[in-house]
C-alpha cells in the first residue's frame, strides 16, 4: 500500500496499529453481501479488510490526496464504491436506497475537530442505519457516555441517550496512529432505538435540551424563561414555564446535567402536542 502523508487541515491521524484494527473489524462483523458505509477511509487500513469480507462497501473521503491513492488501491474490487464529497453534505438515504433494500453499517474514524457535527448530523439520519461504530477523541467519548450530574454530561450526551443504544467498546493509544496526535481515543457502538415515542416532535426536544444547557451555570428555569420561536409557543400552550414545572413536578432551579434521560422526557411531555393546555 503507498503510503500517503496525514493532512492537519483535514484532522487525519490514519490508524496502523493492526491490534487496532483487528478489533475495529471484529466490532464491525463485516457479513458477506451487506451494506457497510465508512467515513473517510484514509489509507485504507478497514477498508481492505471490509473489502476482503465481501460487503458492500461506500467510503466517502473529501481529501483529494487520499481520493486519489484509494481509486489506484481498490480500482479493480467490485464491491467498492468511493463518494469524493464533504460528510456534512452527503444524503445518506440516498446512497444507501441505490445500493440496498436494507439499513447499512457505518464505520469511521472521525476527524477531532468535527466528530460533533458529524454525529449529530448521524442523529438526525440514525433511521437509515442498524449499528454505527465510531472512534472519537477519548473527551468526545467522555460526553456521549456520561452519566446525570457529573460535569461531562450535556446537549449531545441527553440526544444520544434518547435515541441510541450506546455501548463503549475500547480505548486506543495515540501510539496506534500516524501522526501520533496528542489525545487517547475511543470506539462506541451506537445502535438506533428500534421503538421511538409516537407523537414526538424531535425538533421541539432537541430545542428544549439545548436551550436547557445553553449556559450551563444558569438554572433550567433561567435558561427556558427567555425562550422564542417555536419551543417559546409550545411552552406557551402548556401554560408557562412555571406551569410545565408544576405539572412534571420539578424543581426549577435545577440544572440540565443533573436530570436523566427519563426526566428529560417527562419535562418534554408536554410539549409535544400543540393546545396540550
Amino acid at each position: 500500500m503507498k503510503k500517503r502523508f496525514a493532512k492537519k487541515s483535514f484532522g487525519q491521524n490514519f490508524l496502523t496499529d493492526e491490534n487496532v484494527i483487528r478489533k475495529l473489524i471484529s466490532a464491525i462483523d463485516p457479513q458477506n453481501d451487506e451494506l457497510i458505509i465508512e467515513i473517510g477511509p484514509g489509507r485504507g487500513a478497514l477498508t481492505s479488510r471490509i473489502i476482503e469480507s465481501e460487503a458492500k462497501l461506500i467510503a466517502i473521503e473529501i481529501e483529494r490526496d487520499v481520493i486519489h491513492f484509494l481509486k489506484e488501491e481498490f480500482s479493480t474490487a467490485q464491491n467498492f464504491t468511493l463518494i469524493e464529497g464533504d460528510v456534512l453534505k452527503i444524503e445518506f438515504e440516498k446512497i444507501i436506497n441505490n445500493i440496498s433494500t436494507s439499513k447499512a453499517k457505518l464505520a469511521a474514524n472521525l476527524p477531532y475537530y468535527i466528530s460533533t457535527a458529524i454525529l449529530q448530523k448521524l442523529i438526525a439520519e440514525r433511521h437509515f442505519f442498524s449499528e454505527m461504530i465510531l472512534m472519537f477523541q477519548r473527551e468526545v467519548a467522555d460526553r456521549i457516555t456520561a452519566q446525570p450530574s457529573t460535569k461531562d454530561r450535556g446537549f449531545l450526551t441527553v440526544l444520544v441517550e434518547a435515541y441510541f443504544e450506546c455501548e463503549r467498546l475500547f480505548d486506543v493509544s495515540p501510539t496506534s496512529f500516524q501522526p501520533v496526535p496528542k489525545v487517547w481515543s475511543s470506539v462506541v457502538r451506537l445502535k438506533p432505538k428500534l421503538n421511538p415515542r409516537k407523537d414526538w416532535d424531535e425538533e421541539i426536544f432537541r430545542n428544549l435540551v439545548s436551550t436547557a444547557f445553553m449556559q450551563r451555570r444558569k438554572t433550567l428555569h433561567n435558561n427556558l424563561k427567555n425562550i422564542e420561536g417555536d419551543l417559546e409557543s409550545r411552552i406557551g400552550e402548556a401554560g408557562g414555564i412555571e406551569s410545565i414545572f408544576n405539572i412534571t413536578n420539578f424543581q426549577p432551579d435545577r440544572r440540565a446535567e443533573s436530570l436523566s434521560l427519563d426526566e428529560w422526557i417527562r419535562l418534554a411531555e408536554p410539549l409535544m402536542t400543540k393546545n396540550s393546555g
